[in-house]
């Protein structure tokens, strides 16, 4: 009895690893985190190419219930994670629940948009810290993706930024709409991290057959139109000449 947390790839239901693929079909139970990230594909499909039934779970069922962790002392479960396991730090605390209540617990990896990214042309190693820009409410304005790109840009780092998805309103950012909320973020705070002329690479459905990748500054940058999501950001630090070679293809 176990609980495999397995990497599904970041684009459709033939990502997955071959270990990954023998894992799940050996599993008794197969749960699907559809909460962090967005595939280019459904959940059907997932059930005819994986061959099992795929339990859709929501964050209070991976993050709050006991009902995996619960299950996999019985019975060998998976728990499906779009991209890499690693790729969002809600699964460190199953790890260690699984590890509190001495339930066997396996990571299979996958492909992250960590790495993926790299297809912009900007260097991995140059990114700072990675963030994510939630949708604004009434009683909810966070200023930390406009702080993390501040304190990237002093450093000469590059900034990923991870867009928001509700799935439960249908509801997935966009470049636009990231855009949009950082300038209002900019609006407050007037520190110039983040300026109608900040340069900025939009991407989107990063790794797969119709990924579309826009260099150009925020003002313009919003108002191309990048097909479906799932959308990622990035505001680029210092370039190197490479980078900036490599960027111009994306202009």
């Amino acid at each position: 009895m176990a609980l495999y947390l397995i990497g599904i790839g970041l684009n459709d239901e033939k990502d997955i690893s071959v270990r990954g693929l023998e894992v799940i079909r050996s599993c008794d139970a197969v749960y699907l985190e559809n909460y962090s990230s967005l595939l280019n594909c459904s959940i059907p499909d997932l059930e005819r190419f994986y061959g099992k039934k795929i339990i859709a779970a929501d964050r209070k069922l991976v993050e709050q219930s006991e009902e995996i962790v619960a299950a996999a002392a019985k019975k060998n479960v998976a728990l499906l994670v779009i991209g890499d396991p690693w790729g969002a730090t809600t699964h460190i605390d199953i790890m260690l629940r699984c590890r509190q209540k001495n339930v066997q617990f396996k990571v299979i990896n996958n492909a992250s948009i960590i790495t993926a990214i790299g297809i912009t042309g900007l260097q991995i190693y140059k990114f700072g810290k990675t963030t994510s820009v939630p949708y604004p409410d009434k009683n909810f304005r966070p200023e930390t993706a406009y702080e993390v790109i501040n304190q990237n840009r002093m450093l000469g780092l590059h900034t990923l930024l991870l867009l928001d998805i509700r799935p439960d309103l249908g509801k997935y950012m966009t470049v636009a709409e990231a855009i949009d909320v950082l300038l209002e973020i900019e609006s407050r705070k007037k520190q110039k991290a983040f300026t109608p002329e900040t340069f900025c690479v939009g991407c989107a459905r990063i790794s797969s057959s119709d990924v579309v990748i826009k260099a150009a500054a925020a003002k313009d940058l919003k108002k191309m139109d990048f097909g479906k999501q799932p959308h990622c950001l990035i505001v680029p630090g210092e370039l190197h000449f490479v980078e900036e070679e490599a960027l111009r293809q994306w202009k």
